[in-house]
This record gives structure tokens, C-alpha cells and sequence, in this order.
């Protein structure tokens, strides 16, 4: 039988843990207080100091919220247990130490965005698209020492369409996870939970995104810079240089036509902005010039000319 009466501490940072905490709440059970990110300098000026999103959805319903610079810090340590947590639930959080995790008798379990063993790691939204995936997924599993490898709770696999971005995979996934850390403590709360120990042989990794690593190479195929493009897409932003300057390409089509030239190139066709791969063309649909207005292709034709453009 559920028992929604667990007290949980709940941990998360950006908007995407958010739904994960009000869906708890919707349910019913006590969310006793939450650990986030402390507020950064922001806005204007950076004079503002900025509140995480989970943070302002904390304040508004009135749970309390802690705020630590170090995870290991006796007060924050001494503060965290005197919340008497049953169980605590990470959602897109820092990496705990054991005596974090290990506090609670229930222990802490945590979302996160693949169907793991795949793409462990900080990225594994972008990985998947980049990669060509068709196929990803949200799993909660408990926490241990090495990160994202614990035993596996539930998972839910989630179609990747060939027009998503990371921007609108993100926010599918962010509702659909929510449900699945709703329905995992449900099963824990229940006594009924049964994990399962990840295939470390299968395992890959979706590490940090770098600058680097949302460079544009001319020379792959279309396909494989599309999908970079919109692996990337809407942050970092995939990147390639046009006359010295950083040029975004945030929005992309494959073109339909069996088209060659050298990789890189640029070329007008039927009023369409398009780039030469090292196999077929590329469409460019959005983009942004470094400390310019992002906008789409045609608005940017009209105050600039191709000639001679070749993209690095």
C-alpha cells in the first residue's frame, strides 16, 4: 500500500526539476524542505541577485529552502538532518557526497535523462540527438558512489523526432520524468520497488558540452551536422566562423536535392541560404552573428550578400 505521509527532501536546481516537485506535491506527499543552488548575480549590470527556478517555486508554497556553497559543511550537514528526511529525491542537482545520500533511511534517489546504462554524464539530452538517436528515455535509480551508476528503479523510453531539438526533447522529458519520480516513490513508499543493477558493459557517457564541441566540420555529411545543429539547439548554439566572426546556426533542413561543392561554401538557391557538407547541403533556417539578434535566414539575407562566403 502507498504511504504518502514519507517526508522528502527534495533537491534540484533549473526549471526542469521543477514539474518533479510539484508533482510530489500533487500527490500528496510532504516535501519537508529543498536543497538548490545559492542565488548568483544576474540581470543588468549583474546587480540582481537571481533565485533557481526551483528555489522561486519553493518560496511561493512556502517550503523551506537551504542554500549551500559546500555540500560538506557541518551546518548545512547538521541543518539537512534535522529535517528528518524518509527519503530524498534529486532532480538535475549537484553530485552528492555519501554523507548526503547515505542520510535518509530510505536513502535518495535520482532522475535522470537516458535510458541508462546510456549517456551517463551531464549531457545526455544533447548526446543523443547529436548522436542520430532515435529512441531515449528518463530513469531513476539510487544513488551510490560513482555517478549515474546505481541500481535502476523505473524507466520510460521517449521517441526522439527527427524535428526535435534539445530545447523541445528537454521539455517532453522534463513532464515525462516527473511522472516517473512520482510513480518510483510510490513504489519505494509502497514497499514494492525492485531495482535492477546496470549492465556496466553497456554503459557510454554524455559528458560536459565545451565551446569546442559545438563546432561546425564542414567536412561530415549533412546529416551528421544537422544533427549537431539541433543537438545544440537552443544552447550552446552549434558555431561555425564567417569572415572571422562566430556564426551560429541554431535552426537547419537537410536539403532534398542531391547537391555537391566544396564543404563549406555558401550558396543561394530559390532565395534559400544554404552550405555545401562533405556530403549533399545543408538549409540554414536561424542563425545569429556573434553580439547580434538571432533571426531567420531570409531577414538576414536582406542586409547581407553572399560572395565568396566559405564557413570555417
Amino acid at each position: 500500500m502507498v504511504n504518502r505521509n514519507l517526508r522528502i527532501v527534495f533537491m534540484g536546481t533549473p526549471g526542469f526539476a521543477v514539474p518533479s516537485l510539484q508533482y510530489l506535491l500533487d500527490a500528496g506527499y510532504p516535501v519537508v524542505a529543498v536543497v538548490t543552488a545559492p542565488d548568483k548575480p544576474g540581470g543588468r549590470g549583474m546587480k540582481q541577485m537571481i533565485s533557481s527556478p526551483v528555489k522561486a517555486f519553493a518560496v511561493e508554497h512556502e517550503i523551506p529552502v537551504l542554500q549551500p556553497e559546500n555540500l560538506k559543511a557541518k551546518d548545512f550537514i547538521q541543518a539537512l538532518s534535522s529535517f528528518e528526511a524518509d527519503l530524498q529525491v534529486v532532480v538535475a542537482f549537484r553530485m552528492l557526497p555519501e554523507v548526503i545520500w547515505k542520510m535518509p533511511p530510505m536513502g535518495t534517489i535520482n532522475l535522470h535523462g537516458s535510458l541508462l546504462p546510456a549517456y551517463r554524464g551531464a549531457a545526455p539530452i544533447q548526446w543523443s540527438i547529436i548522436n542520430g538517436d532515435t529512441v531515449t528515455g528518463v530513469t531513476t535509480f539510487r544513488l551510490q558512489h560513482a555517478i549515474d551508476t546505481g541500481e535502476i528503479l523505473l524507466q520510460r523510453e521517449i521517441p526522439i523526432l527527427m524535428e526535435d531539438d534539445a530545447g523541445t526533447l528537454h521539455d517532453r522529458m522534463m513532464y515525462i520524468g516527473a511522472s516517473l519520480v512520482v510513480s518510483s516513490v510510490d513504489l519505494l513508499s509502497s514497499g514494492e520497488a525492485k531495482t535492477i543493477r546496470q549492465d556496466q558493459a553497456a554503459a557510454s557517457h554524455a559528458p560536459k558540452i565545451f565551446h569546442e564541441d559545438a563546432r561546425v566540420v564542414w567536412t561530415k555529411s549533412a546529416k551528421e551536422i544537422y544533427n549537431l545543429i539541433r543537438g545544440m539547439s537552443p544552447y550552446p548554439g552549434a558555431w561555425t566562423t564567417l569572415d572571422g566572426h562566430e556564426l551560429k546556426i541554431l535552426k537547419s533542413r537537410i536539403s532534398a536535392d542531391d547537391i555537391s561543392g566544396i564543404p563549406g561554401t555558401a550558396f543561394l538557391k530559390e532565395k534559400k541560404l544554404f552550405v555545401h557538407t562533405g556530403e549533399a547541403a545543408i538549409e540554414l533556417l536561424e542563425i545569429q552573428l556573434a553580439g547580434k539578434r538571432k533571426m531567420n535566414a531570409k531577414d538576414f539575407l536582406n542586409g547581407n550578400t553572399i560572395k565568396d562566403w566559405l564557413l570555417t
